[in-house]
């Protein structure tokens, strides 16, 4: 299947140049970095110390969830048959990324979503708050919505079939799926519509907080992130 790989950027530093550095060279998969307006000039030295690399770029700041479907829009131009989703600050491991492959290539699964709390999975550099907010809190609410368990609802590692982007019934262009929104919002309906759904171990270790911990705002982030679960769960949205 013709795969390609997405890492978002924006500002990010040499985080998102050890991200790139860590892909292997003979990677069975193009690897692309979707730049959502950085002004640090973290990306412009990328495509010629990365061999194969492609870069897409917002020209100003728009959100992770307008990033993304930019990606989306680029990988069903582009023909590809499955997309992979990692973070571009050096958290995600590239190495694993053949876990999340594996059982769509092998038929088993349209939607594979990477979960460090899985047996094999792992995490590092997370304050407390943090890990009963990821691994409690909103897999909890998430799996109850939902109707089916998940260990994992808020992890942006994953991999998927393009095909899923061309349901009509999953409406990923909506506008305010913007931000931190759209990435439960994709996990809700692919298991809302009977997609074969797996998760996989991967391990996620946050930068050190000196160096840009996260972009994801107090207050903002969090709802953007829980908002999906109550426009979902309550029918507002659809």
């Amino acid at each position: 299947m013709k795969t390609l790989a997405v890492a978002f950027a924006y500002n990010e530093g040499d985080k998102i140049r050890r991200t790139c550095a860590r892909h292997p060279p003979d990677r069975t998969y193009d690897l692309l970095v979707m730049d959502d307006g950085s002004t640090d000039g973290s990306v412009e030295s990328l495509q010629a110390s990365i061999s194969g690399l492609l870069v897409l770029r917002n020209p100003r700041n728009m959100g992770i969830g307008s990033a993304m479907k930019r990606a989306f829009e680029f990988a069903i131009e582009n023909g590809y048959d499955v997309l992979v989703i990692q973070a571009g600050n050096d958290k995600d491991d590239p190495l694993e990324i053949p876990r999340l492959l594996a059982p769509i290539l092998a038929g088993e699964a349209d939607f594979v979503q990477g979960s460090r709390f899985l047996p094999g999975g792992g995490y590092g550099n997370t304050p407390l708050y943090r890990i009963l907010a990821v691994r409690l809190i909103h897999p909890l609410l998430f799996s109850l919505i939902a109707g089916k368990r998940v260990t994992e609802s808020t992890n942006g590692f994953r991999a998927f079939r393009v095909d899923i982007l061309k349901d009509a019934r999953i409406d990923w262009r909506q506008s305010w799926l913007e931000k931190y929104e759209l990435e439960p919002y994709l996990l809700y309906k692919v298991i809302e519509l009977g997609y074969r759904h797996m998760e996989a171990p991967v391990t996620k270790v946050y930068p050190p907080h000196a160096q840009g911990y996260t972009k994801m705002a107090p207050i903002t982030g969090w709802w953007s992130i829980l908002r999906p679960l109550v426009y979902l769960g309550l029918r507002l949205r659809h």
